[in-house]
């Protein structure tokens, strides 16, 4: 079998750097051959100077294009006969990108039902109930869960059900009062939390799918006959053997849930997050990532998550992220790397894409005077084609930088040094004109299918009317 000719289409900038990757891609497999378009900066490629300047050379398989590139692929592939697609955002992704086929992953799927609960839903109105709901879901939430406060009467809880229902939520409702249950699973909830092998007869009141837990602290002997008694009588449920918190009984909760899957291997399990999210001063992202590990390998089906704490804003909108990338590992039997990394939150696994020599050898090349700004592990680097300049302080650079009397470019230079030292300090990646990535922690989306979906927003996110002052990146 013959190596897969591909044809890597870059500017001149870029050229010498790109011909030396691709020396090192070159195998058995592949065959890649650099095509200088006739442009000095590749991102400033369109479909139109493709067209009129590229000499594509024989017998190749497929073109890749920048990840910048915001042409039109399609008309490429028709105009040339053969595809084009678009590759990394950065050359450093490159071999990446060929060991993945260029494809990205698939995160559509999952196994695992999120509830959100809404902790104080007794002291909010209907409409203030509806509207964190659909926020919630939004985030990724499946279930809205009602939690009812102690010594708080809910009097509009069956209001509330019929208001969420009304709309299309699932609803659940968590209580320590069997009252409040009875009135739930009457009212048309699908879902109860919590019962114990004590209080199962409040699931012969209505439908909802009870969560069953141990009737005392940590004590799964219950929880097992409550399972038991559920399916002697062939009704659904969720067995929760609760997670503590830790330095309170946090690693023999932790056991339970293993204990439980080796003695129920097709139970329906629950996990609820918050003892751990809510009461650890963590970041909730590797949190959430070595939960949804444990979830993953137990085959737990649903989360219950709770955002109280302003730290855990984003704790369901981390899981739903978190379900999709491990399930998408687990059906390829990998670890969970390189699906997606909505999870590196702080941290990039590789946050640098150039050398301090390379970005020497580039600023050399650079013959006109709009700054260039790139991070490597020596600092931040900004040059033109007056001088180049090495500092990680913005505060630094600034006086070499000849913007005096133009206040817009002089922002806008702040505003980039300033995610440039950013990036340089936590160990992220920065694209100039791009802002920096947190992960889902630093996303919103009006819809989960959104936030799955892969697109491409304007160049540029400053002073986007003041373009011709500032640099392209390159």
């Amino acid at each position: 079998m013959s190596a897969e000719k591909v044809a890597l289409l870059t500017g001149s900038l870029a050229e010498q750097r790109l011909v030396r990757m691709a020396n090192e891609l070159r195998g058995d497999a592949l065959d890649p051959v650099v095509v200088n378009v006739g442009v000095k900066v590749a991102a400033l490629m369109t479909a139109e100077i493709v067209e009129r300047r590229l000499k594509l050379p024989d017998a190749v398989d497929r073109a890749i294009m920048p990840g910048r590139f915001r042409g039109d692929l399609a008309r490429l592939s028709e105009r040339f006969g053969v595809p084009f697609e678009r590759g990394p955002e950065e050359l450093a992704d490159l071999p990446g990108f060929f060991g993945r086929g260029g494809l990205e992953p698939d995160l559509s799927r999952h196994d695992c039902i999120i509830f959100a609960e809404i902790v104080d839903a007794t002291t909010l109105s209907l409409d203030e109930i509806v509207g964190r709901a659909r926020m919630l879901r939004g985030e990724g939430a499946d279930v809205i869960d009602l939690g009812c406060m102690p010594d708080t009467e809910f009097g509009h809880l069956e209001d509330a059900i019929r208001a969420l229902s009304a709309e299309g939520f699932r609803v659940s409702v968590d209580s320590a009062d069997p009252a409040e249950l009875v009135r739930a699973n009457r009212a048309g909830a699908h879902h109860l939390l919590s019962l114990n092998e004590n209080t199962l007869s409040i699931a012969d009141e209505g439908s909802a799918v009870p969560i069953l837990v141990p009737a005392s602290p940590g004590d799964l002997p219950s929880l097992l006959r409550s399972v038991d008694a559920m399916e002697a009588k062939g009704l659904s449920y969720f067995a929760d053997p609760v997670l503590d918190p830790i330095h309170f009984g946090f690693t023999a909760s932790v056991v339970r849930y293993a204990d439980l899957r080796r003695e129920r291997p097709d139970a329906p399990i629950l996990m609820g997050i918050g003892n751990l999210t809510e009461l650890t001063d963590a970041d909730t992202t590797g949190i959430n990532a070595m939960l949804m590990g444990m979830i993953s390998e137990l085959r737990i089906t649903a989360v219950l998550a709770v955002q109280v704490s302003p730290h855990c804003r984003t704790a369901v909108r981390e899981f739903d992220r978190a379900r999709r990338e491990f399930f998408a590992a687990r059906e390829a039997n990998s670890l969970p790397q390189g699906f997606g990394g909505g999870l590196m939150a702080l941290r990039d696994r590789r946050p640098v894409t150039s050398t301090a020599a390379d970005v020497e050898a580039l600023a050399a090349q650079i013959r006109d005077p709009n700054y260039r700004i790139q991070v490597t592990e020596a600092g931040v680097h900004v040059f033109n084609r007056d001088g180049y300049r090495l500092a990680i302080d913005p505060f630094d650079h600034f006086p070499h930088l000849a913007v005096e009397g133009d206040a817009a470019h002089a922002f806008y230079l702040g505003v980039e040094t300033a995610r440039a030292e950013i990036a340089f300090r936590l160990g992220k990646r920065y694209a100039q004109d791009e802002g920096l990535k947190f992960g889902v922690a630093g996303e919103t989306a009006e819809s989960v299918e959104e936030a799955h979906k892969m697109g491409f927003k304007e160049a540029g996110s400053t002073l986007a009317a003041k373009r011709g002052a500032k640099a392209e990146p390159s």
